[in-house]
């Protein structure tokens, strides 16, 4: 499998409306990979946290739109990062959006942990409450965003969900960039499957992004690792390394301690 994951720059000088078209380029050029990732609240920037509500789109608005016929137009599953999602009868949401090679809306995650220690996202946006799946050909995406890195049970459910592959869109401040290693390769190892952490360049709202994005094998092995500035880092893997793994070295198999499990959505 091949995957590519964008690294977007986001910066105060670009529109959000020039930003989708650049973007939906960017997807466009990656015809031939089987799985595209964005980042965390691309349009915006995940610290412009005056900018969300003005910016907030449904689930299938002109984000969706663009991404959707990039998309279709490239033939490729994916993953477009997450949008400030404005719900008609609730609060905004911090959304994922995973789209099918033919534009379809595969899946939706609304993200779990929200960051902000009772300000900025943790106060403007709701909570979502489900973990999300979703079935490509030859392996299955577990979802989730950013802050929920630091949350390895919300993984472990993903896992017992049937995920093999989990996917990590951020925009992950350069400050705590040793964490985001760390965390994508623990989470890697704890769970015998692959990561494909995408986060952002540039600054969003004054605090400059971490950048390198990164993908880990099963075994907690670097695959491929992007630098600070925009990049797009393709990566081959194979996803039958994940069942390889968990056969050679049955961790997971001796677990005792557990979590009721939240509920689940698979697409």
């Amino acid at each position: 499998m091949r995957a590519s994951l964008l690294q977007v720059a986001v910066n105060e000088d670009e529109s959000v409306e020039s930003r989708r078209r650049r973007v939906a380029g960017m997807v466009r050029d990656q015809a031939g990979a089987d799985l595209v990732v964005l980042p965390e609240l691309w349009t915006t920037g995940a610290f412009a946290y005056e900018e969300f509500a003005g910016e907030a789109e449904p689930l299938e608005g002109p984000t969706f739109e663009a991404m959707a016929k990039a998309a279709s137009d490239a033939g490729v599953w994916l993953h477009a990062g997450s949008i400030p999602e404005r719900d008609p009868e609730g609060p905004l949401y911090n959304t994922s959006l995973v789209l099918s090679p033919s534009g379809d809306l595969a899946a939706a995650y609304r993200k779990i942990h929200r960051f902000g220690f009772d300000k900025g996202e943790a106060v403007l946006m709701g909570a979502g409450d489900a973990l999300v799946t979703v079935r490509l050909p030859g392996t299955v995406l577990g979802v989730a965003t950013c802050y929920d890195l630091r949350f390895p049970e919300l993984f472990r459910g993903l896992v017992d969900a049937g995920a093999e592959t989990l996917v990590v869109p951020a925009g992950w401040p350069e400050r705590r960039r040793a964490h985001w290693t760390l965390l994508a390769r623990a989470r890697a190892v704890e769970n015998q499957a692959f990561v494909l952490a995408c986060g952002t360049a540039g600054t969003h709202a004054g605090v400059p992004q971490a950048g390198h994005s990164i993908v880990v094998d099963p075994w907690g092995e670097v695959l491929a690792e992007a630098g600070p500035g925009e990049e797009v880092l393709t990566v081959d893997f194979d996803p039958a390394t994940v069942a390889g793994t968990r056969e050679r070295f049955p961790a997971l198999k001796d677990r005792v301690l557990g979590l009721a499990a939240p509920r689940h959505v698979s697409g």
